[in-house]
């Protein structure tokens, strides 16, 4: 479907259309300064990382003729704002999780992550060799953007729980912070689930206005001070599986770039992705060992609460298929975790499983 009849069909239009109206970049003595402005609050571990790298290589490697300003959320707009902020000119560009857009549109959530979805070797292998990139670009013309992904969290912790989930009723009620489409299953099995940025987080936890949360992973959760508060945590949770943070640039204004100014953001896009996992996965190991000394305890959710994760994903998931976008980007995502999971589950895996064995 093409951007004019997408507009003229969809109770969407008001937002996408916003994008004509843009204000042009910041240019001077040939140098163009674009604003970038995020989801994050500044100098959050992990996130703000991937801010700062991709802003930093795209300096570097224009030297200095294009420059990335980024502001952290709340300095120009609010966190969730990002998205309108850029489609409207407000804006030039942004960096967060697509995810907290699918009252935009629900296809947004694969471009982050959706409940038993794609690892992070799966996203990458989807996202550059089977399509996914392009899939990313034609969701994102519709509303005047051009998106590439920029971080990735790998597989995100199942939450920071009170009191331990013993059984899928133990949702019901619990007021819990849960965005994307993960967050819609969740409230399928009775929870009130919250939409906050994460800046927001501790202080709704430590008030009471939250009886749980998930964040990220032991790095970021440990840097938040979640542990503070619960110590219950779940390593592994069904609804983060490897989760992709995002720049998006408004279209006309990344039109307005040279092919080589254009090349810079997508070629700094891809090294703040990889950049961004190898640091994750550096940092995990070593802050849920801190965790557990500090009395954390570290749970696993048990059979059939996965069970009903799974049933209640399915049904969201199932829920958009009326939409010809959301059913086109779903299959060819699920056709590509397939066909990655077929090969990774017999080498790396197996691999992996017979190592930790052999050196006990």
């Amino acid at each position: 479907m093409d951007r004019r009849s997408f507009l003229k069909t969809s109770a969407l239009g008001g937002s996408a259309a916003a994008a004509t109206s843009l204000a042009a970049p910041a240019r001077a003595q040939g140098q163009v300064k674009l604003t970038m402005v995020t989801t994050w609050p500044r100098g959050l571990a992990g996130v703000w990382d991937s801010v700062e790298r991709f802003a930093n290589s795209v300096n570097e490697m224009s030297d200095g003729q294009l420059i990335i300003e980024p502001k952290a959320a709340g300095e120009l707009v609010g966190a969730l704002e990002v998205f309108d902020a850029v489609t409207s000119g407000q804006a030039d560009m942004y960096h967060g999780a697509d995810y907290y857009f699918v009252g935009q549109h629900p296809a947004w959530a694969y471009f982050t992550t959706v409940p038993f979805g794609m690892t992070a070797p799966e996203m990458m292998t989807w996202y550059y060799a089977n399509g996914g990139m392009a899939l990313h670009h034609e969701l994102g013309e519709i509303f005047g953007l051009k998106s590439f992904i920029a971080g990735q969290t790998a597989a995100q912790g199942g939450g920071w729980f009170r009191n331990p989930i013993n059984s899928a009723d133990d949702f019901k009620g619990l007021k819990f912070r849960m965005p994307g489409l993960g967050g819609q299953a969740l409230a399928k099995l009775g929870a009130s689930v919250q939409v906050l940025p994460g800046g927001e987080i501790y202080q709704a936890l430590s008030t009471g206005a939250l009886d749980g949360t998930e964040w990220i992973g032991p790095w970021s959760d440990e840097k938040l001070g979640l542990q503070e508060v619960c110590k219950n945590y779940y390593p592994a949770g069904f609804h983060e599986p490897g989760a992709a943070l995002s720049v998006a640039c408004n279209l006309e204004v990344f039109e307005g770039l040279t092919p080589s100014q254009q090349k810079i953001i997508e070629i700094a896009a891809g090294d703040a992705h990889q950049h961004n996992y190898a640091l994750f996965i550096a940092n995990n190991g070593p802050a849920l060992a801190r965790l557990k000394s500090s009395g954390v305890q570290v749970q696993e959710f048990p059979d059939d609460v996965w069970d009903a994760f799974g049933s209640a994903s399915k049904e969201v998931l199932d829920g958009f298929m009326d939409d010809e976008i959301f059913a086109k980007i779903r299959e060819s995502a699920e056709a590509s975790m397939k066909s990655a999971s077929g090969w990774m589950s017999v080498s790396d895996s197996f691999y992996t499983a017979q190592r930790n064995r052999v050196d006990g």
